[in-house]
């Protein structure tokens, strides 16, 4: 896997992906960027949320539950001094299907979470990271 990262102006950066995919990163106005793009560090928790959510998605659809919609809140904290790494992450799963079993939609986040995600994972090295769901009936 490889990725690219370059310098526009201020505090704007383009990263690319080696998949051929582009996104605009910027700093904050008070240290220096113009606000007219994603953070770095906002888009590590993208990352992972992205990839749990592919996860659950997968093993539900592989265990023949009819889910339609699946949506991961993140919240974190960060450590007040340098390096300001994430300390806690919470993911709250938003699953809807039709009749979908509670339990494999449980036992889908475990996996993501204690398995398969590798951002988790490597995130959970330094923060605590932390899940609940609800499951929402599909209309």
């Amino acid at each position: 896997m490889k990725a690219r990262v370059k310098w526009v102006e201020g505090k704007m950066f383009v990263g690319e992906s080696g998949s051929g995919h582009s996104v605009i990163m910027d700093g904050a106005p008070e240290s220096g960027g113009r606000n007219l793009g994603i953070r770095p560090m906002e888009m590590l928790l993208i990352g992972m949320g992205g990839c749990t959510a592919f996860d659950v998605v997968l093993i539900l659809e592989r265990g023949r539950q009819p889910v339609t919609d699946c949506v991961v809140e993140i919240e974190a904290e960060r450590a007040e001094t340098d390096p300001k790494v994430f300390t806690k992450i919470r993911l709250h799963y938003i699953v809807t299907g039709r009749k979908l079993d509670p339990a494999k939609v449980e036992r889908a986040i475990a996996l993501s979470s204690e398995k398969y995600c590798s951002a988790t994972i490597m995130l959970g090295a330094t923060a605590e990271v932390t899940h609940d769901f609800e499951v929402v009936e599909a209309a």
